[in-house]
């Protein structure tokens, strides 16, 4: 048997894992492996490596993928999806791994419309793919704009201010508003909710009137108020904290993965070449409480999972906003 695994779309912290444990579970049943070189633009232009245990030896604690990877305008089309395929079946490849966001995922449904047997793995740091719990990467990140938001609330409080913290999530605030519950920020600002900017700002207000040293405001990138619009709305109206606005960006994908990305990559890796051993494939695996699940890739291809209003309530509860003088 010989297989190929790729990384796609927004690295995430962990996608190494998740190579080194599909490329160790498959070699461990004497299967070939290969790694295609920066995503589904390197499998158009059929560059492949062969991997082996000593190629993936010290790659788990590395941020990033080893394997590269790279958005593709040429593999959306049906042109380009067919030449991929026919680069993969004229290597004698019987099953493609996939590591990435919704977007790559439905990339690996097209391929496998198109006879290769394929198997996704979610890795995206907004946590949006559908039917599973978590993706890899997310838990890093998270724990990424956590201590950044911690350290800014350190210097807020100093200087008596309210800061505006941009995150990731530019059609998903899943970052955003669990960082927000973890930080213990005061307003978070999501693409799936309407913001409330007369809200935030009362809150600002009885904040400042207890005395409290800091306002903290969370912001997915992709949310109708941005962070630049919310930071310039505070600072124009008076009796109240001075704003200052802070942009995580790309520091958020970045660094080494945590243990808990780790071991998840891992499971993933293994379970996705099960799958092939078991020859189901089309399939996504997903976490599911303790268990990884076979999901078929319709059910996850190109669609966002959504974000539990639940939670919005609890960030709202517990930042004292659902209240009228707490």
């Amino acid at each position: 048997m010989r297989i190929a695994v790729l990384t796609s779309g927004g690295d995430a912290p962990g996608m190494n894992g998740a190579i080194r444990g599909v490329t160790r579970t498959a070699l461990e049943r004497g299967w070939e492996v290969w790694g295609v070189e920066n995503g589904y633009e390197g499998l158009l232009e059929d560059r492949r490596r062969r991997l082996d245990d000593r190629s993936v030896g010290g790659i788990l604690h590395r941020g990033g993928t080893v394997l590269g990877t790279a958005r593709s305008k040429e593999f959306v089309t049906p042109e380009g999806q067919r030449r991929a395929a026919e680069n993969l079946l004229g290597a004698g490849i019987g099953g493609l791994v996939v590591i990435g966001g919704e977007g790559s995922l439905a990339g690996a449904q097209r391929l496998f419309e198109l006879g290769i047997g394929t198997i996704g793995i979610p890795a995206t740091i907004d946590n949006d793919v559908p039917h599973t719990e978590m993706a890899v990467g997310v838990d890093t990140a998270l724990n990424t704009a956590l201590e950044s938001i911690d350290r800014i609330k350190d210097t807020a409080s100093s200087h008596q201010r309210a800061h505006v913290v941009e995150v990731m999530g530019r059609n998903c605030g899943y970052l955003a508003l669990m960082s927000a519950i973890a930080g213990g920020a005061e307003a978070v600002l999501v693409p799936e909710f309407e913001p409330d900017p007369e809200g935030i700002l009362e809150a600002l207000r009885r904040s400042y009137a207890r005395g409290k040293p800091h306002f903290i405001v969370v912001a997915a990138e992709g949310a109708a108020l941005t962070a630049a619009e919310l930071h310039e709305y505070i600072n124009r109206t008076p009796g109240a904290f001075e704003s200052r606005l802070t942009v995580l960006g790309h520091v958020q994908r970045g660094g080494s993965p945590l243990a808990y990305d780790r071991i998840l990559s891992g499971r993933m890796g293994a379970a996705a070449v099960e799958a092939l051993v078991g020859g189901e494939t089309g399939v996504m695996i997903g976490l599911q409480g303790r268990r990884m699940e076979r999901i078929p890739l319709p059910e996850v291809a190109g669609k966002i999972r959504p974000l539990d209003p639940e939670l919005y309530e609890l960030a709202q509860v517990l930042a004292g906003l659902s209240a009228s003088g707490a």
